[in-house]
């Protein structure tokens, strides 16, 4: 039986409710042990058969007489399988069938009477068994193991703490096994049923189309059942040991026919991949057993694919080796399931041809025994059978004889033993039979032996083999370990002597009796001592022992020819009898003390008295007697030696001492030389009273405010610990987005800054505790970093602190933990849960902040009424709407106006202002927001260049309130904080707002516009800026974002008891806003994508089509600590050309084309061809300067080798290569006076061994790389560095390049060269600073180490998909952000005051129309003036109160203040050291347009403006009288058609020469940034240029994006020749000077380094050029003309 074959059977079972409703019919037919099955298909083919061991019929009824019950199916197949696990042998049933066929039926059936699988009945039957057993020596013991292998994986399902997946590994005799897997141990069935009922709970199973409860997963039930039987006639008890494997197979199945999605899909791939594995396993199997290859040797190609599948991995011992296996085949009966139910049974059919050689498990010794035994007793039964039973019974009492038995005995067992052998001889075969029986009866005695007998044996062998040793000289601890070795008694041998006492005798050579040869392993002889050495003959001596007469032993040494052997010192070469204590010599290392012990003995007793040697026989002993034999003093010798050594060793180290000497001196030398060059340079004044203690410096009152503003300044700057929190948060925020992304919640989370500003509060939750103490100290807003969450889902927009932060990522971890474990289809349902319990949600409000717009109530003063149209503005600083509201002042008892239906009158409402609670408001919110006339926040601006200019914007709020302040005296005495308000003249100046009277006004808001559509219902609430408690509202509106605004027209009446701190808030402060919306839509950008909040165009918002990288790392040059650079000396803007020659057949290097058709600026695509030798030229261009010049290059690396635009800069580039310089120097182009500085090097592509480069580009795809050059400047501290991204496309060599479209055109016109436009252009802007003090706690700040988290790894960081936190861009991001929020502040309060002045510019001219006219200089000049005044005591105006020619003080100052503006020089030292000037600087030149002229200065007009942001005086606000100087004529302002001859004087003077070279040459370190090129044009087209040492006007073509000017020779042109950069430059413009000139529509650009006149073609266009370069003076330009119309007019 042990090669018995696979037993397979197959059922069919009845149709499921999905195969009745379909109206299946059956196609299985079965008669006895025959399956067929018919094809629905084609009903006339012939029904394909197939015969099986067994074949069930379970499709009918019980009561059907072919029915197969379980019961049926246990008797044939489990029955079977348990008596053969009762004999030893492995069993194995496995069940196999599509999904819903019946397999967990058959092998686990149900919980009914006679609905039990094969594994219960099995289970139940073994221990009844068990239990019926009544032999004593028997013994049983089962274990079982419950497994699952989902998904490849294997589970136990009966151990709840492995909840991972255990391993599966393989042992060399027990074959694979699973790790961990735990083995229970029960005695009866019920505990089998708990452990099963317990394992088939957490078994995986799914509904899926074709069965509800599918099993999803194969279910592997193990019992290890042990049987221990003990013998009593032998004692010894054995041991078999059966294993169980019942296993519950996966539905095979087709992915359409189950309907499987998702998880369930990915569940029936693995399940069919172990499937198909199993049958290719059986496929296998059944093809090695099948007849053709049965007799054949195992070919290496008969491969069985076990280890494929977890399944087949742990089941190969059932298929195919040591099991006894069965399979059942689940068969479906439906039309429907023909092809799963045909794939079954051919499977079924391949596995009949499996033959399994299964043996019993049992000890091999115990076996042997049990074979034994049974041929003893076959023996004996054969020797019976003879008739010579008695023979076995007198040879065992032969074997019995005992030692002490007596003489007699012995004599009679004699005789029986001779009759004996008579009979035997006359026995045929039987003496055969007697040896075999006694052969097999010692095996038996040797099995049966006890330990203790083996024991004893061991221990009489030990006995023995000690002995034999110690006759040899070797002693052994009685533990059997090596003691040592000592001498023999008697046998003369030979020791060892070596240089180290320990390794002295340590080796004993026997001389035997007889001739003991000494050589070489390799002799032709065989050697009895081995020795090696150069100085060993192969046969080197022979030892001779011979034994005399008298029994004396003599050994003779018999040295070979030619061999170096020395006894006692002296060379031997003749026979030589040796005597105990010689010492022998063998070559030059082997040194042997020969020893007899006979002969030592001898001695002994002859001379008792003999005194013992004085000096060891060692190897010293040896060696010295060896030398002085052979006459040698190696004492004096080596003393002589020594002395040398140390005479040698003295002379070299007085030469070092010397030579260190020198060379210490000769460095401190050169230490102090360089120490006192610093010191010169540095400290030029230094001398030796400045170690004395300074004197305290007093300060002016100017020091000091400066000095205390900038104090003020850095206590409150944020910068560096905002981004310590930006970095230190960063792995918090990565980590929630990436559980977001796992758990497929649609959230996503980013870093947000936020600042307490009047559009953008900060809601109580985001404060700090401290934050009210906090507000009433901090004079600049507070900024907080946030995280900003983006509820996709609910289309809402949150900000948590990132303390909730940490506390919901807590959260979202349990979560996540917790999802792991539950299926991951309750995980996609989980968008379902209300989001309340859900850490990753908040809930949302219905209606939703659309923007705050600001109403200024200083219309309320005089009265008039106003309606203002004020824009809505986000806390981003977009505009989303704008809104109309009139403000105006009514009498207690006056009804609204008559609106319409729809007005919504509401009644009067009664406020009133505390004097004490709004100054306390003011302390704490005005400083903070920037409203206050000190203009500590404006101080902070910069100027910004770009978008957020419109062409009606007006003079900014800084102006118009320097134009109140300047010519209101109550303003100024209400509003300087020095000179408290007298009740008296705010009494007489505002009549209607009498302290202590009820002043009522009315706010109407009538229509909302612009507003998107995303906001469904509007309403919009309005109250006073510090009463935060209340509001008053208006009603929702449906907002459709079409069609007529929005009309609320709600009429909102106040009644105030006026106070000072009422007047106050009217006159500064506005009614704050704010409209709400229902928010609709969701427009999220995906979680790759930072969200960039609208801002002006600055330079990191640019659309990069290459981002800017970073250096490639140098080679060559070490790695130096770059030193913290200070304050910046100056700034250049660098343009730098880029160019790729290629070697040409007529061995000119001549420049690639290069494919201009992206339309961007210094951008480019190089055409290459493959293989051919290349050079990169690069070319730096800028203006000359004494400061920038360039020394060498050090190094130009390549690398970053890539196929996309973006590289990541973190990994280490392998490919990057340092290019070989040629040549570089300086160059001189004719006709242009700027510095060029050029370099070339060769660039071998196929260095970098990269496929990208040394192969043709495929068709779409480009190769980028990264270029750095390391250029060293003089009087710099380290060499500055230039990065550019090059774009290439490589062709074949033979390939004939097509021109670009660019190229093409400029061929066509013929006005530039080819060679021009191969290349691509770089601008960079290069600043010099100089090194910080590293001892300022500024510097040590700025130093410190943090650590930057967004680089740390996040566990599921992989599926961000390149998200990265925001980090320092943030910050640079934010501060644009809140400059816009403050232009727009400021741009709402421009507008507020111009309509104001505009009313009250219309109330007058109504009272001036009886009055003479004045001429028009003088009326547009007083009615400035008396705009921007209240009216007097008496209603008339207060210019017309007092006569012209009496000015007061305060027109006297403003008059001064205006020729100061008008009359300043351009100064060159101060704008090119005060490059960066603050926004509030450059807004105050458009203040001489409103300004009142003194009459005294008839001469000067108002028409020549001047924007001052070079004058540094115009900012102080105070002028003496010492800084008013007369108009200069050459004045650049005035004259810009002088400006060739003064720039030409101004390069050639010397003047500014001597305090250059005064000034000592400090080290500076260099920075250069590449300036990405706005996408935004502002204007193009073509100008005139006229510039210094020219000879006329030149057409060039000019394209504006801002901050950049960018000049071309032609609209075709498309590298470009120049740039100038506006934000460094002054655009001029003058009337005067184009009359002069005669030459119009022409302005004037002044750089730091040349001034450029430029002539548009039409006056509309010069405006418009104006405008693109610079708004504010194009605005001012416009205001002031449409004034001139107006005086016009009037006149």
């Amino acid at each position: 039986m042990a090669g018995a074959s696979v037993k397979v059977a197959v059922r069919v079972r009845p149709f499921n409710s999905r195969e009745m409703s379909r109206e299946s019919k059956c196609i299985i037919q079965m008669s006895g042990s025959t399956t067929t099955i018919l094809n629905p298909k084609q009903p006339k083919e012939t029904p394909k058969s197939f015969s099986f061991d067994y074949s069930y019929w379970s499709h009918t009824t019980p009561a059907d007489i072919n029915y197969a019950s379980q019961k049926q199916v246990y008797r044939d197949i489990g029955e079977e399988m348990l008596q053969h696990a009762f004999e030893g042998y492995n069993v194995c049933i496995f069940a196999y069938g599509q999904t819903g066929a019946g397999k967990s039926y058959t092998m686990m059936g149900k919980q009914e009477k006679d609905q039990q699988g094969i594994i219960p009945q099995l289970c139940e039957d073994l221990f009844s068994r068990i239990n019926d057993t009544t032999n004593d020596n028997m013994s049983y013991s089962v274990e079982v193991s419950y497994m699952e292998i989902y998904c490849e994986r294997v589970r136990d399902l009966l151990n709840p703490k492995n909840k991972g997946n255990l391993r599966v590994r393989e042992h060399p005799l027990m074959g694979p096994y699973v790790e961990d897997l735990s083995k229970l141990a029960v005695t009866s069935y019920n505990d089998i049923q708990d452990l099963m009922d317990s394992g088939n709970k957490a078994r995986t199973v799914a509904a899926t189309n074709m069965n509800e409860t599918s099993s999803r997963s194969h279910a592997v039930f193990n019992i290890i059942f042990t049987q221990k039987r003990h013998d009593a006639e032998t004692d010894i008890t054995t041991e078999k040991v059966s294993k169980i494997s019942l296993v519950d197979l996966a539905g095979s199945e087709r992915a359409d026919s189950t309907g499987a999605k998702g998880t369930r899909l990915k569940e029936g791939a693995n399940i069919n991949k172990s499937l198909t594995t199993l049958g290719k396993v059986i496929s296998a199997l059944a093809e090695m057993d099948s007849g053709p290859n049965k007799n054949k040797k195992k070919k290496k190609t008969d491969f069985i694919p076990y280890r494929d599948s977890v399944l087949t991995w742990l089941l190969r011992e059932n298929l195919g080796g040591n099991s006894r296996t069965a399979m059942v085949a689940a068969l479906s009966p439906a039309d429907i399931n023909y092809d799963e139910t045909l794939s079954t049974l051919r499977y079924a059919d391949r596995a009949k041809q499996i033959r399994c050689n299964a043996v019993i498990n049992e000890d091999p010794n115990n076996k042997l025994i049990r074979e034994l035994k049974d041929e003893v007793a076959r023996l004996r039964d054969l020797l019976y059978a003879q008739g010579l039973g008695d023979i076995i019974d007198m040879t065992n009492a032969i074997a019995g004889i005992s030692p002490s038995s007596s003489l007699s005995a012995l004599s009679s067992r004699a005789a029986s033993v001779a009759s004996l052998h008579e009979r035997i001889m006359f026995a045929p075969g039987s003496e055969e039979a007697i040896e075999r029986l006694k052969e097999t009866e010692k095996i038996i005695a040797e099995l049966n032996e006890t330990w203790e007998e083996k024991l004893r044996r061991t221990e009489a062998i030990r006995m023995e083999r000690e002995a034999l040793l110690a006759e040899m000289g070797v002693a052994m601890r009685e533990d059997g370990g090596t003691l040592g070795v000592f001498s023999p008694k008697k046998t003369p041998h030979l020791v060892n002597l070596n240089e180290d006492p320990l390794m002295s005798e340590c080796l004993l050579y026997y001389i035997k009796d007889g001739t003991t040869r000494v050589g070489r392993e390799d002799a032709e002889k065989r050697q009895d001592i081995v020795l090696s050495g150069h100085f060993i003959k192969e046969e080197h001596c022979l030892f001779r022992s011979d034994t005399k007469t008298s029994g004396e032993v003599i050994v003779t040494l018999e040295p070979c020819e030619g061999a170096d052997t020395y006894v006692n010192g002296k060379k031997v070469t003749e026979p030589s009898i040796l005597r105990s204590g010689n010492r022998i010599i063998m070559g030059k290392s082997h040194v042997f003390r020969f020893n007899h012990p006979e002969q030592a003995r001898q001695e002994r007793e002859r001379t008792p008295c003999a005194e013992t040697p004085a000096e060891p026989v060692d190897w010293a002993f040896a060696q010295r007697e060896l030398l002085e034999k052979q006459g040698i003093d190696m004492k004096q010798e080596m003393e002589q030696r020594l002395q040398e050594l140390e005479d040698q060793y003295r002379r070299e180290r007085e030469e070092a001492n010397y030579l260190l000497e020198q060379q210490r001196l000769d460095y401190e030398s050169k230490l102090e030389a360089l120490q006192k060059q610093m010191d010169s340079r540095y400290y030029p004044e230094a001398n030796e009273e400045e170690e004395e203690p300074e004197d305290e410096v007093q300060w002016t009152e100017r020091e000091f405010e400066l000095a205390l503003w900038a104090f003020r300044k850095w206590k409150w700057y944020q910068f560096t610990s905002l981004r310590d929190l930006l970095w230190g948060n960063a792995i918090f925020l990565k980590e929630a987005n990436a559980i977001s992304v796992e758990l497929k919640k649609k959230v996503q989370f980013q870093f947000v800054l936020l600042t307490d500003t009047l559009y953008s509060p900060l809601p109580p939750d985001l404060l700090p505790p401290d934050a009210a103490k906090d507000r009433e100290k901090r004079p600049f807003p507070r900024t907080i970093v946030a995280v900003e969450v983006q509820d996709q889902k609910n289309g809402a927009t949150h900000y948590w602190t990132l303390e909730k932060l940490r506390q919901r990522l807590d959260l979202m971890r349990e979560m996540y933990d917790r999802a792991a474990e539950v299926p991951s289809s309750v995980i996609e349902d989980c968008d379902n849960v209300v989001t309340g319990g859900d850490p990753f949600y908040d809930r949302f409000p219905w209606f939703r902040l659309v923007g705050r717009a600001f109403v200024y109530l200083s219309n309320l003063l005089y009265p008039v009424p106003l309606v203002h149209r004020v824009a809505i503005v986000s806390e981003k600083g977009e505009v989303k709407g704008f809104l109309r509201v009139a403000v105006q002042a009514i009498s207690a008892d006056e009804e609204a106006p008559d609106y319409g239906s729809g007005v919504r009158q509401s009644g009067t409402a009664k406020i009133s202002f505390d004097d004490q609670h709004f100054e306390k408001f003011q302390s704490e919110s005005c400083p903070a927001v920037g409203m206050s006339r000190s203009g500590t926040s404006q101080e902070e601006l910069r100027i910004v260049e770009g978008q957020g200019q419109v062409s009606d914007v007006g003079p900014s709020a800084d102006e118009v309130n320097n134009n109140t302040c300047a010519v209101t005296p109550e303003d100024l005495l209400l509003d300087s904080p020095e000179k408290p308000a007298p009740d008296g003249p705010l009494e007489v100046a505002l009549d209607h707002l009498k302290l202590g009277s009820i002043f009522t006004f009315r706010v109407t808001v009538l229509q909302a516009s612009s507003i998107s559509a995303e906001y469904a219902d509007i309403f919009c609430q309005f109250n006073f800026i510090h009463r935060h408690d209340e509001a008053f509202s208006t009603e929702p509106l449906k907002n459709t974002g079409r069609g007529p605004p929005l009309g609320f027209y709600h009429v909102q009446n106040i009644a105030v008891e006026v106070t000072k701190s009422f007047i106050e808030y009217i006159k500064s402060q506005p009614i704050v806003f704010e409209v709400f919306g229902h928010y609709q839509q969701h427009p999220f950008p995906p979680l790759c994508k930072d969200v960039l909040s609208p801002l002006r165009p600055s330079r990191r918002h640019f659309p990069r089509v290459m981002p800017l990288s970073k250096p490639v790392p140098a080679t060559k040059l070490s790695t130096m600590t770059r030193p913290s650079a200070g304050p910046c000396q100056c700034k250049y803007d660098l343009m730098v050309f880029f160019e790729i020659c290629e070697l040409e057949a007529n061995g000119d290097y001549i420049p690639a084309v290069v494919d201009h058709r992206g339309g961007m600026p210094c951008h480019g695509t190089f055409l290459l061809h493959q293989g051919i030798q290349r050079r990169i030229s690069v070319t730096l261009v800028h203006e000359t300067g004494s400061l920038i010049r360039w020394k060498e290059v050090r190094e130009l690396v390549v690398g970053r080798i890539r196929n996309t635009p973006e590289a990541d800069e973190s990994l280490i580039d392998p490919n990057i290569l340092s290019l070989n310089i040629l040549s570089s120097g300086y160059i001189h182009p004719s006709q242009d006076d700027r510095t060029f500085y050029q370099f070339e090097a060769a660039w071998d592509s196929s260095m970098h061994n990269s496929l990208l480069l040394n192969r043709v580009t495929p068709y779409r795809e480009k190769i980028y790389i990264t270029l750095s050059a390391y250029i060293e400047m003089e009087n710099c501290t380290q060499p500055a560095v230039i990065t550019k991204d090059f774009c290439m496309v490589f062709y074949s060599r033979d390939a004939k390049l097509p021109a670009s479209r660019s190229i093409r055109n400029l061929f066509g016109s013929g006005s530039l060269r080819a060679s021009e436009s191969n290349r691509v252009t770089g601008v960079y802007e290069l600043s010099l600073c100089r090194v910080a003090d590293a001892g300022s706690p500024g510097m040590q700040r700025r130093r410190r180490r943090v650590l930057d988290t967004s680089v740390a790894y996040v566990r599921g960081e992989e599926n961000l998909a390149g998200w990265r936190p925001r980090s320092d861009s943030l910050i640079l991001d934010h501060q644009w952000e809140l400059e816009k929020l403050s232009l727009l502040q400021e741009v709402e309060k421009t507008r507020h005051y111009l309509l104001l002045r505009e009313k009250l510019e219309t109330t007058q001219r109504l009272g001036m129309e009886t009055l003479s006219p004045c001429s028009s200089e003088d009326s547009e000049s007083r009615s400035t003036s008396c705009i921007s005044s209240p009216l007097s005591a008496d209603g008339a105006p207060e210019g017309r109160t007092s006569p012209p020619e009496t000015p007061s003080k305060r027109q006297k100052e403003l008059a001064v203040k205006c020729l100061r503006l008008l009359t300043h020089t351009f100064n060159r030292e101060y704008s090119h050291s005060h490059v960066c000037i603050s926004a509030s600087e450059s807004k105050l030149s458009e203040m001489s347009v409103t300004l009142m002229r003194d009459p005294s200065m008839p001469a000067l007009g108002v028409t020549t403006l001047t924007p001052s942001s070079t004058c540094p005086s115009l900012v102080e606000g105070c002028y003496n009288a010492m800084e008013v100087r007369p108009p200069q004529v050459s004045s650049r302002a005035e004259s810009p058609d002088l400006e060739p001859v003064v720039e030409g004087e101004q390069k050639k003077s010397p003047a500014r020469r001597p305090e250059e070279e005064k000034e000592p040459q400090r080290l500076l370190v260099p920075d250069i940034q590449e300036i990405r090129v706005s996408p935004i044009v502002s204007k193009k087209g073509y100008l005139h240029f006229l510039e210094p040492h020219t000879n006329g006007w030149v057409k060039r073509f000019v394209v504006v994006r801002r901050p950049y000017v960018y000049i071309y020779n032609s609209d075709k042109d498309a590298v470009e020749r120049a740039i100038l950069n506006l934000s460094k430059a002054q655009v001029e413009y003058s009337e005067d000077q184009q009359a002069m000139l005669k030459t119009p529509n022409t302005f004037a650009v002044c750089t730091e380094h040349r001034g450029i006149l430029l002539q548009a073609s039409s006056d509309k266009d010069m405006h418009d050029w104006l405008y693109a370069f610079n708004p504010l003076l194009a605005g001012s330009i416009r205001s002031k003309l449409s004034r001139r119309r107006t005086a016009q007019m009037r006149i």
